[in-house]
């Protein structure tokens, strides 16, 4: 009796993404520290076709498509294990990207990702975006980093940005709107 696969993991169990900036449907197959296949199904409820005039072009924006190949990217550096306590999943960089047909509401595009490298604090990515037999989408190398998110806010929070504070109240009692 063969042993049955390992369950798929829920996009939602990990990435903090949420509607609308959630652009990852579900995992088709996965191989932890290896590679890693995902489903995004565009459609015209999606939040940047609102408003937009009929004779509008609806291809999806290849920045979105980059940002979907982006989070199957992290799923599958989270796969194999969670960050570390404390430790934030960064977006490096991205090169070589190339669009080779536009993605349209209605469209099922398929991510598949690969990890070239992975470095301690640092995974490397390479990979393409599919529908049925077409390739749309190819990336050459994506980076991805883990930090310590202690190093990304400051130590104390008075020092940070104006805008970026939380508020606080003026008075004992009293909200501040």
């Amino acid at each position: 009796m063969t042993a049955p696969a390992p369950a798929l993991p829920r996009v939602t169990d990990l990435l903090p993404h949420r509607y609308p900036m959630l652009l990852v449907d579900r995992v088709t197959e996965l191989v932890p520290g290896e590679r890693i296949r995902t489903v995004k199904a565009v459609t015209l409820n999606e939040p940047w076709y609102a408003g937009m005039p009929a004779d509008a072009p609806f291809d999806y924006p290849p920045s979105l498509l980059v940002e979907s190949w982006g989070q199957s990217a992290g799923l599958l550096a989270s796969a194999v294990a969670a960050a570390p306590r404390g430790q934030v999943m960064l977006f490096g960089s991205v090169a070589d990207a190339a669009f080779h047909l536009p993605v349209l509401p209605g469209d099922v595009i398929e991510h598949r990702v690969s990890i070239t490298r992975a470095l301690t604090d640092s995974v490397i990515f390479e990979g393409s975006s599919h529908r049925g037999d077409d390739t749309v989408m190819t990336v050459t190398r994506m980076v991805m980093a883990f930090r310590a998110a202690e190093l990304l806010r400051p130590a104390d929070p008075a020092a940070a940005p104006a805008g970026t504070r939380p508020s606080t109240p003026s008075s004992p009692g009293k909200a501040v709107r």
